[in-house]
């Protein structure tokens, strides 16, 4: 099933529930976004030596030290 075809088929259901359901899905929504992001975060954790780059180009965007995508991407 397509994802357009899951969006209808969840919208037509979510029509159909009382508000206290609604309440409920939202909260389960909210888990379900929650624990895909963690595991998201946790996947790009895995990457050896990525939390050492990642706040050195923290470090290096809040010193200014960067380059505009325009510069970088001159061919487009």
């Amino acid at each position: 099933m397509s994802s357009s075809t899951l969006l209808e088929e969840a919208e037509r259901r979510l029509r159909t529930l009382s508000d206290e359901r609604l309440r409920v899905v939202l909260d389960f929504l909210a888990y379900l976004e929650d624990r895909e992001s963690s595991e998201a975060t946790a996947e790009l954790l895995a990457i050896p030596g990525f939390e050492e780059a990642f706040q050195r180009a923290v470090r290096q965007a809040d010193a200014g030290e960067v380059v505009r995508w325009e510069e970088v991407r001159r061919d487009v």
